[in-house]
């Protein structure tokens, strides 16, 4: 008789967030795939559960999902975790449910934190209807690309995004849509939680700077029929760089910036800010 594959959501953070079901289905299974072993050891290892882990990751989610399928249909029961959260959103594990799918095997979800809804809860923005985006591609075509469906999107968008990358993504957000609403939702369960509720403008001039840290969600408005595109001065722009300066900006990447935001050439921002 064929087992069942459990989706079993973990902590984002805090560990008290695990729920009783959670462990209790961790401590059934005969075995546990783990997006990073060493990360799942220490969560069980605190609830005191011993069990075989099995790696399943990007990299060899092909090969290690035929195997994890073929005990299952052997009797075994499996419980698939993620690093952090629930498995198979933005996650590899999508890729070992449309196997299941394809086997017949039945898969059970063990409900847990999710970063996406936590953010949004706490956004402060419309969350009747929202769109997930995930991780914006580091290819730059691409990346231009999907941000630029998304212009006349109406729902709010949420996003996720390392904290290298955040100062970038700030800005792409802020020549794509104009100026609206973003929050910015970090380290959501953890010691240093933070919530900055802002405008894609101001996060440019605040915020692009590097010092924002650890896991980051970003939930940006959708679009409304009341948004125009700002027009700026020359002396607008100068103004925005010398605000980046002010934070510790060198003055080229303070002037690249402000070109980026307000169309004016990098060049002509520079000679003004000196």
């Amino acid at each position: 008789m064929s087992g069942i594959l459990y989706v079993t959501g973990t902590p984002i953070g805090n560990l008290s967030d695990f729920s009783p079901r959670a462990v209790e289905t961790l401590k059934s299974v005969d075995f546990i795939a783990a997006e990073d072993t060493r990360v799942t050891l220490k969560l069980l290892n605190h609830f005191g559960i011993k069990k075989p882990l099995v790696s399943y990751f990007e990299h060899n989610k092909r090969e290690r999902g035929e195997t994890i399928c073929a005990r299952i249909l052997s009797g075994e029961n499996c419980a698939i975790v993620t690093d952090a959260g629930m498995p198979c959103i933005s996650d590899p594990g999508e890729d070992l449910i449309k196997l299941c799918e394809k086997m017949g095997i039945q898969t059970v979800v063990i409900p847990g934190p999710s970063a996406v809804i936590s953010a949004l809860a706490v956004s402060g923005l419309d969350t009747g209807r929202f769109t997930f985006e995930g991780f914006l591609s580091v290819n730059k075509p691409g990346r231009k690309e999907h941000l630029q469906s998304l212009v006349d999107e109406r729902r709010t968008m949420v996003f996720y995004e390392a904290p290298h990358k955040l100062a970038q993504t700030l800005r792409d957000f802020y020549n794509t849509f104009g100026n609206r609403k973003l929050s910015i939702v970090r380290e959501i369960t953890k010691l240093h939680e933070q919530v900055i509720r802002t405008t894609t403008e101001l996060a440019v001039q605040n915020y692009s700077d590097g010092s924002l840290k650890g896991e980051i969600v970003l939930v940006l408005e959708g679009a409304t029929n009341q948004q125009k595109e700002k027009e700026y001065s020359l002396q607008d722009a100068v103004e925005i760089a010398k605000t980046l300066t002010e934070k510790g900006e060198k003055a080229t990447q303070a002037a690249k910036t402000a070109a980026e935001i307000t169309g004016f050439r990098k060049n002509e921002i520079y000679r003004e800010l000196l």
